[in-house]
């Protein structure tokens, strides 16, 4: 059973027995359904060879008919359960999983698409300067990624991607008190070190040199500073890999808007929220009876997320 079913409101189901219910309701009166046809080799961006009507295949590859139904439950929140069509277009299940669609443009960067080793979906990795480290998703609209994929239209460079986060729990944290000037100060700081890692990934070694030196300052203030100081009332936000879990982050952000929604089946209070995280805006889903203190604009967030993506194609 999937985890993070509980971050959009299904805390409550907790047999097998009442997963498969859910599942065959599913299949049963979806809200959107992706048709995408595609070869078994692992290659789906390979183009076919056509001879007059007929498609030219090795002996090992044949047609799958891939199939994702969608049904939401919720403002931005539902369950996508996937599979293929048989010859008989009876719908074969293969996996499930819960998304939270987010709002506006995260990143505009390079970003790369890896097929899952045990199923047909995919991850999207990218690069964004302000961050510092791979952003590993999981891609939420992966049927239209391999219909892109097969039409030769997919262009890794410079894609819009929304990213969102799934949350089981999470604390509210006051903010980090500072003065106008202090904020310019930052903002200034983080524009120049964004030109640095441009530079530097681009192969400038003055560059590469001059952020290691800033690393060993900030290394140097921080331990400093932490003999008196809180280690929260020193990072304002941060983003890291959590655990062995490739799409798995501890964050802590801003909290630009939030807003209470509702399970329209289970009748579970949500909490929807917009968060600044490294410069990085983009929307979580955590339940309400599992985030501790009240969320405000302007406090912060502090949990573990389940990151996924859409690319904008």
């Amino acid at each position: 059973m999937h985890q993070y079913l509980k971050a959009i409101g299904f805390g409550d189901v907790l047999t097998r027995k009442e997963l498969k219910k859910l599942l065959w309701e599913i299949e049963d009166s979806f809200d959107f359904q992706s048709i995408v046809t595609y070869s078994t080799s692992m290659d789906v961006t390979r183009p076919l060879i056509q001879k007059g009507a007929k498609t030219i295949q090795s002996q090992r590859e044949y047609m799958v008919d891939f199939c994702e139904l969608q049904k939401t439950f919720g403002q931005g929140i539902g369950i996508s359960v996937c599979g293929e069509l048989d010859e008989e277009e009876n719908f074969d299940y293969n996996y499930y999983y819960p998304y939270f669609e987010g709002s506006g443009v995260t990143t505009c960067v390079d970003v790369t698409v890896e097929r899952r080793i045990d199923r047909m979906h995919y991850v999207g990795i990218c690069e964004d300067p302000k961050v510092g480290i791979s952003l590993i998703f999981f891609l939420q609209n992966g049927a239209e990624y391999i219909s892109e994929s097969l039409m030769k239209r997919v262009n890794p460079h410079n894609v819009t991607v929304t990213l969102s986060g799934l949350s089981l729990s999470g604390t509210i944290l006051f903010p980090v008190q500072k003065s106008e000037e202090q904020k310019r100060n930052e903002n200034k700081q983080a524009d120049i070190r964004k030109r640095l890692t441009f530079a530097a990934r681009n192969g400038d070694p003055n560059a590469l040199e001059t952020l290691t030196l800033d690393d060993m300052d900030i290394y140097t203030q921080v331990s400093h500073r932490l003999a008196d100081e809180d280690v929260f009332s020193i990072v304002d936000t941060y983003i890291m890999p959590y655990g062995v879990e490739c799409d798995i982050y501890s964050i802590m952000g801003e909290i630009l808007a939030y807003r209470e929604r509702e399970n329209t089946m289970t009748k579970e209070k949500l909490y929807q929220m917009k968060l600044d995280v490294n410069a990085l805006q983009f929307d979580i889903c955590v339940p309400k009876s599992r985030l501790l203190g009240e969320p405000e604009i302007g406090r912060r967030f502090k949990g573990k997320i389940w990151l996924q993506g859409f690319i904008n194609y």
